[in-house]
């Protein structure tokens, strides 16, 4: 078993998992949807993308482009959800978080793709 195979594997998994549990919840309801999770998911990811580079096949193309996918938009969430509650006189409002949660189930769809593949990937390999 490969130290390296298992790592890359354990940070896209988590990054899946803490985007669809910050996702879970009622879409515009605030108390649903927790900021340090979010923030979690979005380093996870970043983590996740990092670990990516490098990898000069085609799937490990694909894998990279659903990784900056997903990190654009939790980036994209994360930009809404500071100007929402530090610049918008409004606050944190239903509206607004709706947004950031629907950014973050395409960042979860990306995510999805991206342990598809690694399954796949996974698969296909030959010993």
């Amino acid at each position: 078993m490969s130290r390296e195979k298992v790592i890359f594997a354990f940070f896209i998994v988590l990054a899946l998992t803490l985007n669809f549990g910050f996702f879970i919840g009622q879409i515009d309801n605030p108390d649903h949807h927790n900021e340090y999770e979010f923030f979690a998911a979005l380093v996870v990811s970043l983590i996740a993308t990092v670990m990516k580079f490098g990898d000069r096949t085609h799937i490990g193309a694909v894998l990279l482009a659903t990784s900056l996918v997903a990190d654009l938009q939790l980036v994209a969430g994360a930009v809404v959800w500071g100007l929402a509650e530090h610049v918008f006189a409004g606050g944190m409002s239903p509206a607004v978080m709706a947004s950031i949660v629907s950014l973050s189930g395409g960042a979860l769809l990306a995510n999805l793709t991206s342990v598809i593949l690694l399954m796949v990937e996974t698969v296909l390999i030959r010993r």
